[in-house]
């Protein structure tokens, strides 16, 4: 006859607990309707946003999602007919992953149709948007990492052709209430022109990753070598604090990265830096404003991660055209920017859930 002490019983007991506790929950997600009542929503600690996914969501070239779902083990697969793809969910650790598609309009929707859908309780959950991005060589490499503070939209303007922009402008874009881009008259971004980011919860997220050892290969090596005069440009991969600015239009060139820099400075009264170029923020956290409003989800716990993949100019040598065209081949920075993601939202990923009694209730700081 085996004999157990009464604490591994007790140990025994609890595992089990936990086993059905994770069956429970993943049957859930099948008890209620897309977007119907549900009376027992599935508790959502972190939501990972990801915007695109390249073929299959495992086993084959990884997009923005593929990383996360593999290693997370976001296996539980939820529908999401309101949406642009279905969720998927571990409800061990409580993470559930989304992809919004591809530019603002599709972001805004889906962000949404999830904090609507009464099937989850995103009232304490962390959202950490994890994309790729264009980064300005004069702030980073290809490869690395930033965490921003401020999200800008880059679409709500006046717009005048390049070819006929008067002689003294510097470009032909500006906001909706001015009389050009040389009005520098103050305004009260109300429109949704830019969206600051918890910058407590930023800072801390990057304290926590600044030393991260991110991924960089030889191909990438070469492409930065190109960027002579870009000290930062040729730097591998780091991490570091810059800001987003969300546009539907994908631009390229020295002109518009001029344009860029100046947008976020105007936007943020000189607090910001540009840093990163991709096209969903704006969207993304427009819903998630009016989703706080709502009670639904916390704005404060909101975290904007992006790796470069391209860079926002050519090299030296290079006109926008040629280098623009060359990027639309594949991204020279793709796989190390998708891995970098990875690496460095685990960390925080990996902290809050650590001390998730505590991180429940506040966030940190």
């Amino acid at each position: 006859m085996v004999f157990f002490s009464r604490s591994a019983l007790v140990a025994a007991a609890a595992s089990l607990s936990l086993v059905f506790a994770a069956l429970s929950l993943a049957a859930q997600a099948d008890d209620c309707a897309p977007a119907g009542p549900c009376s027992h929503p599935l508790p959502v600690r972190v939501v990972i946003v990801t915007m695109f996914e390249i073929g299959k969501d495992s086993g084959d070239t990884a997009g923005e999602f593929q990383t996360w779902k593999e290693r997370r083990h976001l296996d539980t697969r939820i529908p999401f007919p309101q949406g642009y793809h279905d969720l998927f969910y571990n409800p061990d650790s409580g993470i559930l992953g989304i992809v919004t598609g591809v530019g603002s309009i599709r972001s805004s929707a889906a962000i949404m149709a999830l904090g609507l859908d009464p099937r989850f309780d995103l009232r304490h959950a962390y959202w950490l948007v994890a994309g790729i991005a264009g980064i300005d060589p004069q702030n980073a490499s290809i490869g690395s990492a930033a965490w921003a503070r401020y999200a800008v939209d880059g679409d709500l303007a006046h717009e005048i052709d390049a070819r006929e922009i008067p002689s003294d402008w510097p470009d032909g874009l500006f906001p909706l209430d001015s009389k050009g881009p040389l009005d520098g008259t103050s305004r009260t971004p109300d429109h949704g022109e830019v969206f600051a980011l918890n910058p407590a919860l930023a800072d801390w997220a990057f304290r926590l990753t600044r030393n991260v050892v991110l991924d960089d290969n030889a191909a990438v090596a070469a492409v930065r070598a190109r960027y002579v005069g870009f000290p930062a440009a040729q730097r591998p991969p780091f991490v570091l604090e810059g800001d987003n600015l969300s546009a539907m239009r994908f631009w390229h060139g020295s002109l518009m990265n001029r344009w860029a820099n100046d947008w976020v400075r105007r936007w943020t009264g000189g607090k910001g830096e540009f840093v990163t170029s991709a096209m969903e923020e704006s969207g993304t956290m427009q819903a998630l404003d009016y989703l706080t409003h709502a009670g639904k989800a916390d704005r404060d716990r909101v975290m904007v991660l992006r790796a470069g993949s391209n860079y926002t100019l050519p090299p030296p040598g290079t006109d926008a055209a040629h280098s623009l065209a060359q990027e639309n081949l594949g991204y020279s920075g793709l796989g190390v920017g998708i891995e970098n993601l990875y690496r460095v939202g685990s960390v925080v990923i990996d902290r809050l859930l650590a001390d998730w009694p505590h991180t429940e209730k506040e966030i940190p700081r």
